[in-house]
């Protein structure tokens, strides 16, 4: 058997040369394409991720091909690009635009439905960048590409209490006690608390379960109480 004529050989042959052709486009299309996607990005990169493995893997088709794909939906991309660097409006059609998930401390329900995360998935985020108590968060917007940034509470930054040097009691977890209108039992018995203390506490500000969107419990036995329905008050970001 020849192995320069074998089909493991022209594998080979089509991986080294689809390596090379998506090294120069990654090197046209900029840093962006393998750090910070936004939608588009994203696309443009499985698209071509797609290509460069059908032209590596099937034999049959002609290298010629895939590799015009790869380079067609390569330049596009650049373009695109290039044409949104100098139009609001494309940019925002194409990469997106921020979106207020909490506003002057207030948690903003129909934003954080409309980039399809739920509670307890926004409360992770939170937790990964530090914020264990969501009550110390000013502002959270997710940007274009996914991530999530906090503006904290003035006074809720460590450096601050740092730079006074301040003992302060070390704080534990909050726990959630209301998480979309139901009461989570088990949460309020680890911290030695019932359903009938919460009730009261709901009653004592007048506010009714169905329109609790967020309860938390703080180590000091401070409930925070985020409502459903809060709207923002207006978009200021690009």
């Amino acid at each position: 058997m020849d192995f320069f004529n074998s089909d493991i050989f022209k594998v080979v042959i089509r991986c080294i040369a689809a390596m090379t052709t998506l090294f120069f486009m990654t090197k046209l299309l900029g840093k962006k394409q393998v750090s910070e996607l936004s939608l588009f990005d994203y696309v443009i990169g499985i698209s071509i991720g797609n290509f460069a493995a059908e032209m590596t893997i099937n034999t049959d088709s002609p290298y010629l091909n895939g590799t015009v794909a790869v380079i067609f939906f390569g330049v596009i991309a650049y373009f695109i690009s290039r044409i949104t660097m100098k139009s609001i409006k494309l940019r925002r059609f194409f990469t997106g635009v921020p979106t207020v998930i909490i506003e002057k401390g207030e948690i903003i329900e129909d934003n954080l439905r409309r980039v399809n995360f739920d509670l307890n998935d926004f409360l992770q985020e939170c937790r990964s960048s530090g914020y264990f108590n969501i009550d110390d968060i000013y502002y959270a917007i997710m940007e274009a590409n996914g991530r999530i940034s906090f503006l904290p509470k003035a006074g809720s930054s460590p450096v601050t209490n740092e730079n006074m040097n301040l003992k302060i009691k070390q704080d534990g977890l909050c726990a959630n006690v209301i998480i979309d209108s139901h009461i989570m039992e088990k949460n309020l018995k680890n911290i030695n608390k019932d359903k009938k203390w919460l009730e009261k506490k709901l009653k004592e500000r007048n506010i009714k379960l169905d329109n609790v969107f967020l309860a938390t419990v703080d180590n000091y036995d401070k409930l925070f109480i985020y409502e459903k329905n809060k709207k923002s008050l207006g978009d200021v970001l690009e």
